[in-house]
């Protein structure tokens, strides 16, 4: 396998990975835990925290669409990356309850975070024509 195919399906991993997320577990609600966590974290009521699940659903939607496009790569892997950091850590500390996995979440976080660092600036580096 290429460098160049690599990337491809490293890139297609990434889009699914915000894909489920936004779509299933957070519009199509197969995952409440998502709105709870939401509304503990923001204080907010239920029909607030569905609300603004919603709301970070179709925007992981979009981060698919965004990630799939390869338009400016590098500004992508960075928001990707502070946006999970962001998230684990807020969820770490506030919500630890919550969490599926307890602390293990930040390993998964870690884990994913190191996957796109690796695609957009290895990867991607040894797939430039020099």
């Amino acid at each position: 396998m290429t460098s160049k195919q690599s990337q491809t399906l490293i890139t297609i991993f990434i889009a699914t990975v915000w894909l489920v997320n936004g779509l299933f577990c957070k519009i199509l609600n197969y995952v409440p835990r998502h709105e709870e966590i939401v509304g503990a974290i923001l204080s907010l009521d239920r029909p607030s925290a569905y609300f603004i699940t919603k709301i970070i659903g179709f925007s992981e939607i979009l981060m698919a669409i965004w990630v799939l496009t390869g338009i400016k790569a590098r500004w992508n892997a960075v928001a990707q990356i502070i946006i999970i950091a962001t998230m684990n850590l807020l969820e770490f500390v506030l919500v630890p309850d919550l969490l599926l996995w307890g602390s293990f979440n930040s390993i998964f976080a870690f884990i994913f975070i190191f996957i796109i660092y690796y695609n957009t600036f290895i990867v991607a580096k040894k797939t430039r024509i020099p």
